[in-house]
């Protein structure tokens, strides 16, 4: 079966289809317009945080509502519960390390394997820190998260918009992503606490991948995995917020062990569908094969 490619150059999406009548200097006017979207999206958010002023910790974030012990581990449900994120992780580096050269992997890979280490990462720092919070501990719990966001952007910027040098790219997004708990640590330590930048990071991956999956024509397949990964992910955030309020209202689960279990399921699906590509593009394993491009010459 031949795997859907990205196109070779950048379409027009069907909402900017023009007239037969529409000039060739307009179809490229609004063909650049598209491809700026994102980062014009991405200096309007930063824009607005910037305007916004700082964005404090809640006093309290640091008292969840899990108090379970289980053999003598503290807070145990929200402790355990990290060992999705382990088993999403190793098991994803397991099968994929090994075709990370396939053509269906090879451009986004320096991302996802980012991506994957920064899971694994999570589920250590997460586990550490909830079994005695506190802000000094919460910096292991954010760094690897903050990772494992900027390898999943730098993996789909990557395969869509493409990159002449991948691991500029990921090292220019691991370089905010510590920037960015760099930032929270030192303005904590200064009695501020300023989240905007980790947020951002956070945020921005759930408009620029849909974005770019829909400027560069992803393939369906990518597009609906990607999706439904993002929308578990945003369920994640809401339930976390309402932490105490789910645990009064189940009894037996806090909103912040279903954070857990929701993002452990948004990161499967996203290693589920990475391995599913490689099987339905032929077995090449060669970096030069056009079956799964990115568009890097978008005018070209």
């Amino acid at each position: 079966m031949r795997f859907d490619t990205y196109p070779t150059k950048v379409p027009l999406n069907p909402i900017l289809r023009q007239s037969a009548s529409t000039s060739q200097s307009e179809r490229s006017i609004l063909r650049r317009l598209l491809v700026y979207l994102p980062t014009l999206t991405t200096l309007t958010i930063t824009g607005l945080f910037l305007l916004h002023g700082p964005i404090v910790q809640l006093a309290h974030y640091n008292e969840f509502a899990d108090q379970s012990v289980f053999i003598g581990v503290p807070h145990a449900a929200d402790v355990f519960s990290n060992l999705g994120f382990a088993i999403v992780a190793i098991w994803g580096l397991l099968n994929l390390w090994p075709l990370r050269r396939h053509a269906a992997l090879d451009a986004g890979w320096l991302g996802y394997h980012l991506f994957l280490i920064g899971l694994l990462l999570t589920a250590l720092g997460s586990a550490f820190y909830h079994l005695a919070p506190d802000n000094a501990r919460l910096v292991w719990d954010r760094l690897p998260i903050a990772l494992a966001c900027a390898g999943l952007l730098a993996g789909v910027r990557a395969e869509t918009v493409g990159s002449h040098n991948g691991k500029a790219g990921m090292a220019l997004y691991a370089i905010c992503a510590l920037f960015s708990i760099a930032w929270w640590w030192v303005s904590d330590r200064h009695g501020a606490g300023d989240l905007r930048p980790y947020l951002l990071l956070q945020g921005l991956p759930l408009i620029l991948i849909p974005l770019w999956q829909w400027i560069y024509r992803a393939p369906a397949s990518d597009r609906l995995a990607f999706d439904i990964a993002l929308l578990l992910y945003l369920a994640a955030k809401i339930v976390e917020i309402n932490d105490h309020q789910l645990f009064d209202l189940l009894g037996v689960i806090s909103g912040h062990t279903l954070k857990h279990l929701l993002a452990t399921a948004a990161a499967g699906v996203l290693v589920l569908r990475l391995r599913q590509r490689t099987r339905e593009s032929p077995d090449s394993i060669s970096s030069d094969s056009s079956i799964y491009n990115p568009v890097r010459r978008p005018f070209s």
